[in-house]
This record gives structure tokens, C-alpha cells and sequence, in this order.
């Protein structure tokens, strides 16, 4: 698999890079069976049975489950970005998971031998290596995906279980300098799967102003999906820190249909109402094929709407005085 592997990554990084994009990924081409259990799967202290995630579609992904400690990962991001540097000719953002939502893993009941706190402070190490690592390489940025986070208030409507989230991602972060902080972000969305959300009904209100308590210099918030969006700016900015960057989603992967680069400006002027210019960047409101089954999105269109994204991005970009 792996000169398949190589060659997915090659072409992902040839075409992103024509798209115009000064930032690009790898498109995760290479993590094996997904974003979210990339570092884990194929462990061998752990259960097909964990945690379940919902989405609206009618299907569900599953959570491996811890049955014994140690935990530690099969293998880290920066291994990725070894590849991906190595055919890309502009910045590479590096994405990993959250210890959050790897905390899914450890079971309701504690595993004898294996308290939770052991649990935890191996976790903490774990993803503390992995993304030193991927600064050390050169990573642009290191981006954290924490699509749990809006999961969670569904999931417990009292907001304990985000707070602990919360809680969790930052003893994480405090862990790393200011500036190292500065080049690691946090991802926000609904979920993204097969043309479905697993969260999309949470009122993002109930999330945004825990996600700023985050000690994280950017944020990738999905925007584009949302109802009313200048409600969830409004909050953006009520919440958003001064040395935060947020980046808004323009574009909405799983829309089959490719906005236009028109589409794509209003929305960034938009936003540019409510979030200080030189704290506002675009992205895309989620991964387009998150898990390595999906196939609901061509790779053409992924790619089309990347390029419709930096086109509207700099046409709003001149309004606003290249700001």
C-alpha cells in the first residue's frame, strides 16, 4: 500500500497548490482509517466496542475501546509531515487529534490496574510529543481537531462534559510556550460524514464561549452550514480573545454543489463586520472525507471548491485593503 499511499499524497499536494492556497494540507491521505483514530487503531489493548457517534444520516462511527493500560499511540502526525514536506512547496498545516475526544476511549468503569488518572497523564504525553514534533518539523500550524466539542453538549446538555473537555485540552496546551501557542490551532464543527452532521442541532451558542477559554492562537470555526450566521459572529466576536485568529468555514463540504467565488466574498465581508480583519481568515467548514469510507465528495470537487475558497478569499481580501 504504501507507493499507493505516496502517490495519493503527491497528487493531493500537486493539486492543493494549484488551487492558490498559501497553506496547505496533505489531505490526511495517509491515516490509514481515519482523523480521529489514526494514532490508535490497530492497538492491541483495546475493543471494537467504544464509544458510538451519531449522525443525523441514520449511521454511526465507532470509538475503540481501551481494556488495558498502557495507552500510547501506534503512531504520531509527524510521520506524515515527513511525507508531506516532502513534495510540498509551500507552508503544510499538520492536523492531530484532541486528547479529548482519545479520552472517549478509557471505559465508564475504571480498568483494574489502569486508573483513569494514569490514563490520562499518558495521554497528555502522548499528544504533547506528537505535536512537538510536527512544530519542530516545520508543521505552519498544528491543528486540533475537536469535533467532540459541540458533540458533547448533545450529549450531556449541562455543559459538565464540554467543560471537562475544556479542561482536559488545556492542561494540554499550558504545556507548550506562548509562542509555540501561536502556531497551534483548534477545529471546531458539527461533524462532517457521508453529506451529515452528528451535531449540527447543538446551538453553537452552548460552544463558542468555552471554545475561547482555549489556549490556542487560531481557530477553524464552521460557518458556512450554520442558519443564521451572524448570530454565531456575534458571539465570535463577544468571546474571541486578542490574540486569537479565527478562521471562519466559507465553504461547506458536504454541500455537493461548488459556491462561487461571488458566495465565497460576501461571506468573508461578512464576517469581516464582527471579527477585527487582522484576526480573520477562511477555511473550510470540515475535512471532505473525514473517514477513509466516504466517498460522497469527487476529489474534483473537493479541489474545485479549495480554488472557488482563495479566489473569494482574495477578492474580499481587496475590498477590505489586502488586509
Amino acid at each position: 500500500m504504501a507507493p499507493l499511499y505516496d502517490e495519493a499524497i503527491r497528487d493531493t499536494i500537486e493539486r492543493f497548490e494549484a488551487t492558490g492556497s498559501p497553506v496547505i494540507t496533505d489531505g490526511e491521505q495517509r491515516k490509514y482509517h481515519n482523523f480521529w483514530t489514526y494514532s490508535v487503531h490497530g492497538l492491541a489493548n483495546t475493543a471494537p466496542d467504544g464509544f458510538k457517534i451519531p449522525f443525523a444520516a441514520g449511521h454511526t462511527r465507532r470509538m475503540p475501546r481501551l481494556t488495558g493500560g498502557p495507552f500510547r499511540y501506534q503512531r504520531h502526525a509527524d510521520s506524515y509531515l515527513d511525507v508531506a514536506l516532502r513534495y510540498a512547496h509551500v507552508p503544510v498545516k499538520q492536523a492531530v487529534i484532541s486528547p479529548s475526544a482519545l479520552s472517549l476511549m478509557y471505559p465508564p468503569d475504571e480498568i483494574p490496574g489502569y486508573p483513569r488518572e494514569q490514563f490520562i497523564d499518558d495521554l497528555l504525553r502522548e499528544h504533547e510529543s506528537e505535536v512537538r514534533a510536527c512544530l519542530k518539523k516545520g508543521a505552519h500550524k498544528v491543528q486540533i481537531d475537536f469535533t467532540e466539542g459541540r458533540l458533547a453538549v448533545k450529549i450531556d446538555p449541562s455543559g459538565n462534559l464540554l467543560q471537562s473537555f475544556i479542561d482536559l485540552n488545556n492542561l494540554a496546551l499550558a504545556r507548550f510556550s506562548a509562542e509555540d501557542r501561536k502556531r497551534i490551532g483548534v477545529h471546531t464543527c458539527p461533524g462532517g460524514d457521508i453529506d451529515s452532521t452528528h451535531s449540527a442541532d447543538v446551538d453553537y451558542a452552548k460552544l463558542l464561549p468555552s471554545l475561547f477559554e482555549l489556549m490556542a492562537g487560531n481557530f477553524y470555526v464552521a460557518l458556512t452550514g450554520e442558519t443564521d450566521r451572524v448570530r454565531v459572529l456575534k458571539i465570535i466576536r463577544d468571546y474571541m480573545k486578542a490574540d486569537q485568529r479565527v478562521f471562519v468555514g466559507v465553504i461547506a463540504p458536504i454541500d455537493p454543489r461548488i459556491e462561487t467565488a461571488e458566495e465565497v466574498r460576501d461571506r468573508v465581508l461578512e464576517a469581516a463586520e464582527y471579527i477585527p480583519v487582522s484576526q480573520l481568515g477562511t477555511t473550510d467548514d470540515c475535512g471532505f472525507s473525514p473517514f477513509c469510507d466516504d466517498t460522497s465528495t469527487t476529489r474534483d470537487t473537493a479541489f474545485e471548491k479549495i480554488r472557488v475558497r482563495v479566489a473569494g478569499t482574495a477578492l474580499a481580501s481587496n475590498i477590505l485593503g489586502g488586509g
